[in-house]
């Protein structure tokens, strides 16, 4: 079942292409990552997917981007998008505030004023994004006081405080330690029962490990989509052969 589907999608920053002509199709409960060397498109086209680019001024779009079969870009509600497809940023960026109100602010904001519904939206999101043990005690401390790696949990927990059915990923991972990494890595890969993961990373080990799917990202074009194992070890672009082996740059 598709859960995204991009047909001919361009994307301009006023007079600079920086995504040309990308169709694809992104599977429901898979984990597809987008490569590619820096300022590929790769984030560009990752934000397109809950309409984050509309802030940047000078951003046009066109072509087909459906979630769920519904046009993006039509008439959907641009809060309910983002409500069904959450967010997770390069840098953790924990609110400063409770542990407790960063996970409760997104629900409380779609209306849920009910203290046992809170609780419970906290205790699942907390236990979903595995940092509940870490975080029960100290619900009422500042989620500033938690570590790197801590802090992108939570958010990763914030994110899912809101039952979306899509997690965007953009680099979730690179301002992270490596145990913190891995423990981000082994997250995501549970995460894909209940949601759609799209993550963007710079680290091939990782996609290799952890995504289902990949495309590789050249100069806002999509080189090469496909699974990831056939992607990592018989590329059909020599392209996407020459970045993947290292002899590109």
């Amino acid at each position: 079942m598709d859960k995204f589907t991009l047909r001919n999608v361009e994307l301009w920053y006023n007079d600079f292409k920086a995504l040309k002509n990308v169709s694809m199709d992104i599977e429901a409960h898979e984990i597809t990552a987008f490569i590619g060397p820096s300022g590929c498109g790769k984030s560009t086209l990752l934000k397109s997917l809950n309409r984050m680019n509309d802030l940047i001024e000078g951003c046009k779009i066109t072509g087909g981007l459906m979630l769920d079969g519904e046009d993006i870009y039509g008439d959907m509600d641009i809060n309910l998008l983002r409500k069904r497809v959450g967010m997770v940023f390069q840098k953790p960026n924990p609110f400063p505030m409770s542990i407790y109100d960063n996970i409760a602010f997104g629900p409380r904001t779609h209306g849920i004023k009910s203290k046992y519904k809170l609780d419970d939206i906290v205790e699942k999101a907390l236990k979903d994004a595995a940092i509940w043990d870490e975080a029960k005690d100290r619900l009422k401390k500042s989620a500033l006081s938690l570590s790197g790696g801590q802090q992108q949990r939570l958010c990763i927990a914030r994110a899912l405080s809101v039952s979306p059915d899509v997690l965007l990923m953009d680099e979730p991972t690179s301002a992270l330690d490596p145990i913190s990494t891995s423990k981000i890595e082994d997250l995501v890969s549970e995460l894909k029962k209940e949601y759609t993961v799209v993550i963007v990373t710079h680290n091939m080990q990782q996609a290799t490990r952890i995504s289902d799917k990949t495309g590789f990202f050249l100069l806002g074009e999509m080189v090469e989509y496909g699974e990831s194992e056939q992607i990592f070890s018989m590329p059909k672009d020599k392209r996407c052969e020459d970045y993947i082996t290292g002899r590109f740059g």
